[in-house]
């Protein structure tokens, strides 16, 4: 056997055993809990919650959901909200809320992997999540017309719908502090400490889905900064096919180049998790006009239930149903 051949032979071991370590050993470490990410929904008055309603999907899971009736009588439209990693419907009751008080049908859904959706932390394929929210709308009809809106990776993953193939299952779309990824001018370190990555692990399943090998994909890559109380209660880690999939796509440009309907940005200029005043210069720089909305010392979970980014986040769906 020839040198040549043998070093080949050699590189391709080592390599070999390089990507089998990264799966073993390189998945994500505990993060210490992030106290301003869980600390403002421990004082919350839930009264009012709606239960939980359930739609099917076409694997024949039973999807959850909660459903705001709007206060008024002339319905103006209706807004389908995407709670954050790792949480469930139940965080933007709030949001939610503000909503059907302005006139709304309101539905908050518990994404596949999160709540009462599935087995938590995973789900069966990359593309399930918009499988999930085309079912929804076939299966729930909101009143037009009809705005998806989404917060933090929700935003992320709403994005990765207005700019994706099924952009027309809604008329509007609205992006609340949104992850847009790791090489996005808006990105922190790990989410301002939200986050674990396994970052060997990821590179390795992302080598192997390369080559088209997804039967590591239940492998867990993220971990969030939860208290023992609160991973109980939420979804505290996420498994590769989870986690590619609720957010945009990997080209998070060309997907927002890609939106043709109408879109807008609301985020805090105290938001700890992401670099707020990034966002506008982002899109400017890509030639996208959409209104962005920084309101003044409000923070990433506040964007959600300060009464200042609620009036915000109302008052941009009722610029773009008018």
């Amino acid at each position: 056997m020839n040198t040549g051949l043998l070093c080949v032979l050699g590189l391709l071991s080592l390599g070999l055993v390089t990507l089998v370590a990264a799966l073993l050993f390189g998945g994500p470490g505990p993060a210490p809990e992030m106290a301003s990410i869980s600390n403002p929904f421990k004082t919350l008055d839930w009264s009012g919650l709606p239960p939980l309603s359930s739609y099917p999907a076409r694997d024949g899971a039973e999807l959850a959901y909660r459903h705001y009736a709007p206060a008024a009588k002339d319905v103006r439209g209706s807004v389908v909200l995407v709670h954050g990693s790792s949480a469930s419907s139940q965080s933007m009751h709030i949001l939610a809320s503000a909503f059907s008080q302005a006139g709304y049908g309101a539905y908050t859904l518990d994404i596949r992997g999160h709540g009462e959706s599935g087995q938590r932390g995973t789900i069966a394929y990359i593309g399930q999540l918009e499988d999930d929210l085309e079912d929804f709308s076939a299966a729930v009809t909101p009143s037009q017309p009809t705005t998806l809106a989404g917060f933090s990776s929700g935003g992320g993953f709403v994005l990765r719908v207005a700019g994706g193939s099924r952009q027309t299952l809604f008329d509007n779309y609205l992006l609340l502090s949104p992850y847009l990824g790791p090489t996005a001018a808006n990105y922190r370190p790990n989410s301002g400490g939200w986050v674990s990555v396994g970052i060997p692990r990821l590179i390795a399943l992302s080598i192997l889905n390369g080559f088209h090998i997804s039967a590591l994909n239940h492998l867990t890559v993220l971990n969030f900064a939860l208290n023992d109380e609160a991973k109980a209660l939420l979804t505290p880690s996420y498994s590769f096919n989870l986690a590619s999939n609720f957010q945009p796509e990997r080209d998070y440009r060309q997907n927002l180049r890609n939106v043709k309907r109408p879109c807008a940005v609301i985020a805090g200029t105290d938001d700890e998790a992401f670099k707020t005043d990034q966002l506008a210069p982002e899109l400017r720089a890509l030639g996208i006009q959409w209104p962005v909305t920084l309101v003044p010392d409000i923070g990433h979970i506040a964007l959600t239930l300060d009464k200042r980014a609620l009036a915000a986040a109302v008052q941009a769906v009722e610029k773009m149903t008018q």
